[in-house]
């Protein structure tokens, strides 16, 4: 799922294109184990104007799925994997690995390694996570309401996963290694404060102080013309000590 949606059997994968069959697919595995009611799954598929023949053609795309599973990946009782539960279907994932929940348990893993001050460990760790990531979540499928909540769920969570991978290299003194990858989150995210007050950080740790200085009031451009704000006090206490001379002394945020 972090990435196009890629089922895989053995040794037999299968991409699930862009149609309204992945969409249904996309939200079952979404859910993980949870039965999506038909309401909900005509609601992600129509939105507000379901045609008449809805309850008939979301049957006729489960029957489809189905009909993948067992000719491309070999599943025996696929109405056994894609299961009708009513008042709707699950998957049922019993068994298999999602991407998703072995994204989840590294990132927790990091989590635990840098609070204790493994900081290796946790930067390995981090990194093995963000390499579970293929492209955008569920690229290419088309997304109803539901999905796309779940897909800024997931984005808040692989951002979560960098910021504590910056975090573990930062306490290894890192800082002229970080300065290339946080250039680039800055363009990505620039409205995202986090990030540029860590390139703030790195570029003062690393004695640039000119550019450090240049970072901040881009940063400070940026907010006061898209959103009519100034930065944050714990961002602007650190353009105050990069200014005096010192190197910035950026405090992390607790782990959570």
């Amino acid at each position: 799922m972090l990435g196009p949606l890629v089922l895989t059997r053995g040794d037999k994968s299968v991409v699930i294109r862009a149609s309204k069959a992945g969409l249904v697919l996309a939200l079952l595995l979404a859910r993980d184990q949870e039965r999506v009611s038909v309401d909900d799954l005509v609601d992600e598929l129509w939105g507000d104007h379901p045609p008449r023949s809805a309850l008939t053609t979301l049957q006729t795309h489960v029957y489809h799925l189905r009909r993948m599973l067992a000719n491309e990946l070999d599943v025996p009782h696929p109405e056994q994997m894609l299961v009708t539960s009513p008042p709707g279907y699950f998957f049922a994932t019993d068994g298999l690995e999602l991407d998703v929940a072995k994204f989840s348990r590294l990132v927790e893993q990091g989590r635990e390694f840098l609070h204790v001050g493994a900081y290796e460990q946790a930067h390995t760790t981090l990194v093995q996570a963000e390499a579970l990531w293929q492209g955008p979540a569920f690229a290419g499928i088309p997304t109803g309401t539901a999905l796309q909540g779940h897909v800024a769920y997931l984005h808040e969570l692989r951002l979560g996963a960098v910021e504590l991978c910056i975090r573990a290299q930062r306490r290894m003194s890192r800082h002229a290694q970080l300065i290339p990858q946080l250039r680039s989150l800055v363009a990505q995210h620039p409205l995202h404060e986090g990030f540029h007050a860590q390139l703030i950080d790195a570029l003062s740790s690393c004695g640039r102080r000119a550019e450090a200085l240049a970072a901040y009031r881009s940063l400070w451009r940026i907010l006061d013309t898209e959103l009519g704000v100034e930065p944050a006090p714990d961002v602007q206490r650190l353009h105050q000590q990069v200014l005096a001379g010192g190197h910035g002394c950026l405090t992390d945020a607790p782990a959570s």
